[in-house]
């Protein structure tokens, strides 16, 4: 029996994941313990929820895998700053300062941080732990296999085969020329943070037209194979350290947006211009992945396809790739990012162990449950007015049903960005006064962001068009509401008239399927909002404590935390 952990860690989006004799026992984000969105230390905590989950200690680990080979980064980073100086010359001290004085040695920081011998440390490269991520979890015993991010040690899109419990790399494009980084300058040109507004620009393409392709041509061009190379000039990634476009950028677009800026679509033509340029970047994006899909199963001949990599967790552009690319099904593992990576990391060392990995992906539930006695003891102390229902989940139901908005954490949180009903916000989906006052009131963000609904998933075809599909139990595509439905889903439906549906089944989220089966009889209609437990710049809820705390500082109606329901006064 083998005993494997794989950890991400240095840049950001930190985890831990635990394999024992080929099964996954636990995956998880630091920033769920330590409260730092995006935590990019080594994943003390993480690992010591993922060691207790298994009732482990660290003598118990075979091997640990850091998920990309610090060295090969460092080797690039070196290359890419003497190839482009003397622009890059301001970069040096901090690109220097940053791979030598920490990250080179974080395998010996691993060793001691965990107290793990350092001869039981190892590395992999950062897209084939993508690449394992994505193919050993799926439903398919073989696939095509896409990574693509901003980059890792030099490569930044992968394209592999999958097939006999194998995955080969077939063909890649390397650093500069990166999608990743593409979006990600184009986020901090729109005046959001990279690394974090990505998907903020994803929502806001809905609200403008791909007028500027002209202009885009100039930073990207594309091949008929998928293939693609930036123009370099536009862009800062390779000369500064603190935004990713150039000056030549701003000329051509004009200024960038200032961050924190209140956006106004009806009055301001300056951010209907950015919507537009968000949109053509939208659809940039989807060309390429499209050309890239299309070339990969010509070579592989393949019908199905995996995802991974921080792109691919644009979910608009994998949706127009099921319908689109010639594949028949397609799955994306729930932490597509750089934390998906400790996953693929420990999947790939279970197997050089002992030829074992995982079985398919039922649920994100793999992180630290809920502690009722913890609960109950914090909202005694508290005062707050509570009670421990014979059937919660019908009590959470009645409350939905009443236009009531309720927070919900139930279980072990989830694994990846997505709530996926472990630690979720919960409301009724007919009412667009309700996205207004989540967005405006508990959540306190942008506008233009949408939420998701969650639905059975035996009913999901009279709501939505096309069929339930390999993605939608993890929130990682749209789909079109049918025109029909809208009245009814005007809460969750974006402007453009697709939701990002999550379906719900007894095995993937059974809280929040017990909860929408109880909805599903009172009112008939099978459907909540599920947008995630935070509020703005917040990691999403962790613990007891963490769901308590956002109960006394955020405005909803009631919170369900273990088997307690927590309601106003009001109430």
């Amino acid at each position: 029996m083998s005993c494997v952990l794989g950890i991400s860690a240095g840049y950001h989006d930190a985890a831990a994941a635990l394999i024992l004799d080929g099964q996954l026992i636990a995956a998880m984000q630091e920033e769920r313990f330590t409260r730092i969105k995006n935590d990019s230390s080594i994943p003390s905590q993480a690992v010591s929820a993922c060691l207790a989950q298994a009732g482990l200690t660290p003598a118990a680990i075979d091997r640990v895998v850091f998920y990309e080979n610090p060295f090969a980064k460092l080797e690039r980073v070196l290359l890419s700053l003497v190839r482009s100086f003397p622009q890059s010359w301001k970069q040096f001290p901090t690109a220097i300062s940053s791979q030598i004085g920490s990250k080179i040695w974080i395998l010996d920081q691993i060793s001691s941080t965990l107290n793990i011998p350092r001869n039981r440390i190892f590395t992999t490269t950062h897209h084939r732990s993508h690449a394992a991520s994505a193919f050993f979890p799926s439903p398919f015993d073989e696939a095509a296999i896409l990574t693509v991010d901003g980059i890792g040690e030099e490569v930044s899109t992968g394209m592999w085969l999958g097939k006999n419990g194998c995955i080969n790399c077939i063909k890649s494009i390397e650093y500069p020329h990166s999608l990743g980084l593409l979006y990600a300058a184009l986020t901090a040109y729109l005046g959001f943070e990279v690394n974090e507004g990505e998907y903020k620009v994803m929502g806001l393409a809905a609200y403008g037209t791909p007028c500027f392709k002209e202009e885009f041509a100039s930073l990207i061009s594309l091949s008929s194979d998928g293939s693609f190379e930036l123009n370099l000039p536009y862009f800062a990634f390779h000369t500064k350290t603190d935004i990713g476009f150039s000056a030549k950028m701003e000329k051509l677009f004009g200024p960038r947006r200032h961050p924190g800026k209140h956006w106004d679509f009806e009055s301001s033509s300056q951010d209907r211009k950015y919507a537009n340029i968000a949109a053509t970047l939208q659809w940039y994006t989807e060309e390429v992945l499209l050309g890239l899909a299309r070339n990969i199963r010509q070579l592989t001949g393949c019908d199905n396809l995996c995802l991974a990599g921080g792109v691919a967790l644009n979910c608009v552009a994998n949706a127009r790739l099921l319908k689109e690319s010639g594949f028949s099904r397609i799955f994306v593992q729930p932490a597509a990012g750089d934390a998906g990576g400790a996953l693929g990391a420990a999947i790939l060392a279970s197997i050089d162990l002992d030829g074992k990995y995982p079985s398919p992906l039922n649920s994100c539930a793999l992180g630290e449950n809920i502690s009722n006695d913890a609960a109950l003891k914090l909202v005694q102390n508290l005062g707050i007015n509570h009670t421990k229902p014979d059937d919660i989940f019908s009590s959470a139901a009645e409350l939905i049903a009443n236009n009531k908005v309720v927070a919900f954490a139930h279980g072990r949180f989830e694994w990846g960005p997505r709530a996926l009903g472990q630690r979720s916000m919960l409301a009724a989906p007919q009412d667009k006064a309700t996205r207004e006052r989540l967005n405006k009131v508990i959540k306190k963000r942008e506008p233009f962001r949408p939420f998701a609904p969650a639905i059975l998933s035996h009913r999901a075809g009279e709501w939505f068009e096309g069929q339930d599909c390999d993605m939608s139990p993890f929130m990682t595509s749209v789909a079109n509401v049918r025109p029909e439905r809208a009245k009814d889903l005007g809460a969750c439906t974006h402007i453009d008239g697709t939701a990002r549906v999550q379906t719900v089944s007894e095995l993937s989220s059974p809280g929040l399927f017990n909860v929408l089966h109880a909805l599903d009889k009172k009112t008939g209609i099978p459907i909540v909002v599920n947008t995630s437990l935070n509020g703005n710049g917040e990691p999403i809820v962790g613990s007891a404590l963490d769901a308590i705390s956002f109960f006394v500082s955020h405005p909803v109606d009631a919170m369900v935390v273990g088997d307690i329901l927590l309601k106003r006064n009001t109430l």
